[in-house]
């Protein structure tokens, strides 16, 4: 699936931030962008395996130009990561009993 990030971009005092609008608290950083999005591809992996033990099924994507238009996004810079969310969408919705 493919995930906006939003970044908060660093330099040579303050690390590359990124949040996933989309999985709440889900977060990386990095010294460099290319790390701090590295680490969000790990980080995003880790949070959908943790739903996946609550079995909680992976969330739908947003529509990146509606974040770019959130004011609560305003003046951070956006790339999509491809996370591959398979593994983790073998989540069975509980049976209900019937009785």
């Amino acid at each position: 699936m493919l995930y906006p990030v939003a970044i908060e971009m660093g330099d040579d005092e303050h690390a590359y931030g990124i949040i996933f609008p989309d999985l709440p608290n889900c977060f990386s950083a990095g010294d460099t962008l290319d790390e701090a999005l590295n680490n969000a591809h790990e980080a995003a992996e880790m949070y959908l395996e943790d739903l996946a033990e609550r079995q909680i099924p992976p969330p739908q994507a947003s529509n990146l130009e509606r974040l770019q238009m959130d004011p609560e996004y305003h003046g951070w810079s956006w790339a999509i990561i491809d996370v591959n969310i398979e593994p983790y969408c073998s989540v069975q919705q509980p049976q209900r009993d019937e009785r």
